[in-house]
């Protein structure tokens, strides 16, 4: 198949089947700068949060307790967001049923992570579908909290480094994936919520390969690209010669290997606009991250549109990823494989010994910095986000100095758990 570029298709809430005038609500997510940045060593966190998402084979189930909102995405289709005002929220547990497009969702979804929720699909002419899953929250809790209290000392490792950059508000999350920490997430300043650079990127992959799971597209389907999707910055793409019809999986490829530009607007194109990319953020409920233009688009800019993000949302998306939440476990290894391949290796890899095996995505504006990613160190896998906004030069140290700070302390005799 041959898609040409051009023109966003498609730049306003994907909605997908329409809901009825009285349950649609507008989505509200990721254009807020509501988030305090203050440092929290050891944070409290809640035993249950207020939004959550029931993760199911090709599909998500979000719910917003405060908000009384729910939202259904999956191959078959997206709700949009919809209003629940008769949303039952007890004993941390959000209950209740909404019908859109002639398509019944009763639902019964805890808002503690790691528990199982169920959804019962209730086609107008067709059988009822129960779908069950886990239910995912920002963060998720430890599944070992005596093991995850030994991660703790790191945060106040991190916000000494955060403290000492004068000149870069900084943020850094990290969530272990093994278990050695009994997959505890800390963060300092982990709802900062700079702009997102190349980062945004993550989202774009996300997106594709959701698609490629649900059968809707093959990565050796072709884009025509032409001579006017061509901008500069990162990308290998635009030494090429154009027209030429590029495969997915290149596309998807050179957009993490080379944080190719070219790939990334292709691709936004492809996908029908930022409308997509914004209803897959919306549906994990990630509420810091937006994207709402396209790369080295500086009128755009210079407009107030801009991409943004926060370390938290990072590592939402990273661990959503590796726990093979959002994406099959074919699309999950792909992604984290395209991770590993990436060629600007100045923050992340050039702060940690040779050899350390590492998947990351970086991102570089004049007034931000950043890398994440996941440091694959084998019984130590980890995943991390460190986000800065300010110039970019010190950006990129305070970068280094907060990854070199997570490697240290992952390979300390003791688990790194001294008192600090």
């Amino acid at each position: 198949m041959v898609a040409t570029t051009g023109p966003a298709t498609a730049d306003g809430p994907d909605h997908g089947p329409v809901a009825e005038p009285a349950q649609q609500t507008e989505p509200g997510y990721g254009d807020s700068e509501g988030h305090e940045p203050g440092l929290d060593p050891t944070p409290e966190r809640a035993p249950t949060s207020e939004v959550s998402w029931l993760s199911f084979p090709g599909g998500v189930f979000a719910v917003d307790s405060l908000g009384h909102t729910v939202r259904y995405r999956a191959c078959d289709g997206d709700t949009g967001r919809v209003a629940d005002p008769n949303m039952r929220v007890a004993a941390g547990v959000a209950s209740g049923a909404v019908v859109v497009g002639g398509v019944a969702y009763r639902y019964r979804v805890p808002l503690v992570g790691r528990s199982e929720g169920t959804l019962e699909v209730i086609p107008r002419h067709r059988p009822p579908v129960e779908l069950t899953g886990v239910v995912v929250t920002s963060p998720q809790p430890p599944t070992d909290p005596v093991a995850g209290a030994r991660l703790f000392p790191l945060s106040g490792q991190l916000a000494r480094v955060v403290a000492d950059a004068s000149l870069n508000p900084a943020g850094a999350t990290v969530r272990d994936l093994s278990g050695r920490y009994g997959d505890q997430q800390i963060a300092v300043n982990g709802s900062l919520r700079p702009k997102a650079a190349s980062v945004i990127k993550l989202w774009i992959l996300v997106e594709l390969l959701r698609r490629v799971d649900c059968g809707q597209v093959s990565l050796d389907d072709g884009v025509l690209v032409t001579p006017e999707d061509i901008v500069g910055g990162t990308g290998q793409l635009q030494f090429e010669t154009f027209p030429q019809v590029v495969t997915l999986h290149r596309l998807a490829q050179y957009l993490i290997k080379y944080s190719d530009n070219v790939a990334a607007n292709v691709l936004i194109t492809y996908l029908s606009g930022f409308a997509p990319v914004n209803a897959l953020i919306d549906s994990m409920n990630q509420r810091s991250t937006i994207l709402a233009r396209r790369m080295l688009d500086s009128a755009a800019a210079q407009r107030g549109e801009e991409n943004y993000t926060s370390p938290d949302d990072v590592v939402s998306v990273l661990g959503a990823v590796w726990d093979g939440e959002i994406l099959t476990p074919a699309s999950r290894d792909l992604m984290i494989g395209f991770m590993r391949e990436q060629t600007l290796n100045t923050k992340i890899p050039a702060a940690l010994p040779p050899g350390v095996p590492v998947a990351h995505k970086t991102g570089d504006l004049p007034d931000a910095s950043h890398d994440v990613g996941y440091y694959l160190i084998p019984g130590t896998e980890t995943a991390v986000a460190f986000l800065t906004a300010g110039p970019m030069a010190t950006g990129d140290e305070t970068v280094r100095r907060m990854a070199r700070t997570v490697y240290d302390f992952l390979v300390t005799p003791g688990d790194g758990a001294v008192e600090e």
